[in-house]
C-alpha cells in the first residue's frame, strides 16, 4: 500500500511539510447564541444596521484572493496544502437540546483540530454555530486514516451545549451593556466567563505545543473540565498538560495571540496579555528559555467586519526554525524577528480576519519534520 500521508507534529516550529488550510467559502456572520454574539461583542467592527447572515460577496472575494496567495507561499516552500469541504453554513441546525439559526464557516481549522504526534483530535467546540464544523474536515481525516496506518483519529466528547452549559443566557447582553470594565476584569480573573463546568469544553486553538509539554489556557471557549479531559487523555501517553491563564482581554479566547514560539528556547509574549499563572514564566526561566515581549501591533488598515483586534499581529506561522510568516502590515514585528535572525515572509492576510483569524488560525499542521523532544526537563510540581 502506498502511504501518501504521514501524521506527525509535535511543536510549532519544526520544518512544515503538510497542512490543512481553511476556506472562506460560505462564511457567515453567525446568528446570536448564548456563548457568542459577534455583533453585540464587537459593535465597532460593523456598520450600523448590520445583521447576521452571509459575509458580503466582496469580502469573500478579497479574502479568497489573499488565501490563495498564502497557499502559493506554502506550496513554493514544498508544503502540501489540503483544503476542507465547506458546508452550507447559511442554514438552521439543531440537536435535541437547541436550535441555532446559522453556522459560521471553516476558515480556522486551528480551532477545531489538535495534532499531537501521530494523533489528530477533534475538539469539543463551545459555540452552537460551530458544533457541526468538524464535518468539513471529515473527508480529509478519513483519507489520512486510510493512508497512514499509524494515524490515530480521535474525537473529544461531543458536548450537549444545553442551556445548563452557560452561566447565564443573557451573559453577552450583560457583558456588552451592563458590566463596568472593572467588573469584567474581576470576572476574567475569577474565570467567570460564559461557560459553566457542566461538561468538558475546549477549542483546539487554546493549546500551544512544545514537544512533551502542551500549554492550555482557560478562556471563554475552554473550561476547567475541558483541560482536565485533555490531561486525562494525553498524560498517560507521556505528554504534560499545563493549565495557564492570560490577562488583558475580558473575553479571552485562543492562545495564539498571547505567545509565539518561533524556535526552541525562544518565547515571544504579548506584553498586554501577560500570564496570570506565575508557574508559566517560572517554567520557562528554570529551563533556560529566552522570553521577550513582542513588538506592538502596527497595521493601520481598517477592514470591515474584522473583530479580531490589533494583537492578531502575533498570529504567525513558522515554516521552520528559521522561517516565519507574518501579516504584511506588521512591520514592527517583522523588524523584531529579522533582528532575532529569522527569515520573515510578509503575507497580506488582513482581509481573512473577519472569517475567524490570522495565519496560524487558518492552518493546522499535519506533518512537521521532527520528533517529540523535552524542552522542559525541569518541571514545577503541580503545574
Amino acid at each position: 500500500m502506498n502511504h501518501k500521508t504521514t501524521v506527525n507534529s509535535w511543536n510549532e516550529w519544526d520544518p512544515l511539510k503538510h497542512v490543512i488550510y481553511g476556506s472562506v467559502e460560505g462564511g457567515m456572520i453567525p446568528a446570536p447564541e448564548p456563548a457568542f454574539d459577534l455583533l453585540e461583542l464587537y459593535p465597532n467592527a460593523f456598520s450600523e444596521g448590520t445583521k447576521w447572515g452571509p459575509q458580503p460577496e466582496e469580502s469573500v472575494a478579497r479574502a479568497k484572493e489573499q488565501m490563495e496567495k498564502f497557499a502559493k507561499v506554502m506550496q513554493d516552500h514544498g508544503i502540501r496544502v489540503d483544503r476542507p469541504t465547506p458546508l452550507n453554513f447559511n442554514q438552521q441546525v439543531q440537536t435535541p437540546d437547541w436550535v441555532q439559526d446559522s453556522m459560521e464557516g471553516c476558515m480556522p481549522p486551528r480551532d477545531v483540530l489538535l495534532v499531537v504526534g501521530n494523533e489528530i483530535l477533534e475538539a469539543t467546540m463551545s459555540h452552537r454555530a460551530r458544533w457541526f464544523e468538524y464535518l468539513c474536515y471529515r473527508p480529509l481525516l478519513e483519507q489520512y486514516f486510510e493512508e497512514d496506518p499509524n494515524c490515530l483519529w480521535e474525537a473529544a466528547p461531543k458536548p450537549r451545549l444545553s442551556d445548563e452549559t452557560y452561566t447565564m443566557l443573557d451573559y453577552i447582553d450583560k457583558f456588552s451593556h451592563e458590566w463596568s470594565e472593572d467588573e469584567k476584569e474581576q470576572r476574567m480573573r475569577a474565570r467567570q466567563w460564559v461557560l459553566t463546568d457542566k461538561e468538558p469544553l475546549f477549542d483546539a486553538a487554546d493549546a500551544f505545543r512544545f514537544g512533551k509539554d502542551i500549554f492550555i489556557q482557560y478562556s471563554a471557549t475552554t473550561n476547567a473540565p475541558g483541560i482536565d479531559w485533555l490531561k486525562r487523555h494525553f498524560e498517560p501517553k507521556g505528554i504534560r498538560i499545563h493549565a495557564v491563564q492570560f490577562g488583558g482581554d475580558p473575553f479571552q479566547w485562543h492562545i495564539d495571540v498571547d505567545i509565539i514560539a518561533p524556535r526552541p528556547w525562544l518565547l515571544l509574549q504579548n506584553p498586554e496579555y501577560m500570564s496570570l499563572t506565575p508557574e508559566f514564566h517560572e517554567l520557562f526561566k528554570i529551563n533556560g528559555w529566552e522570553v521577550i515581549d513582542t513588538a506592538p501591533p502596527f497595521t493601520k488598515e481598517i477592514v470591515p467586519h474584522n473583530y479580531c483586534g490589533p494583537w492578531l499581529s502575533n498570529n504567525t506561522l513558522s515554516l521552520d526554525p528559521k522561517t516565519i510568516c507574518v501579516e504584511a502590515g506588521e512591520v514592527l514585528l517583522m523588524e523584531q524577528l529579522n533582528k532575532l535572525g529569522f527569515n520573515v515572509i510578509p503575507v497580506p492576510f488582513l482581509r481573512v480576519a473577519p472569517f475567524g483569524g490570522g495565519l496560524h488560525c487558518s492552518t493546522i499542521d499535519v506533518y512537521r519534520q521532527g520528533k517529540c523532544e523535552d524542552y522542559f526537563p525541569k518541571q514545577i510540581p503541580g503545574f
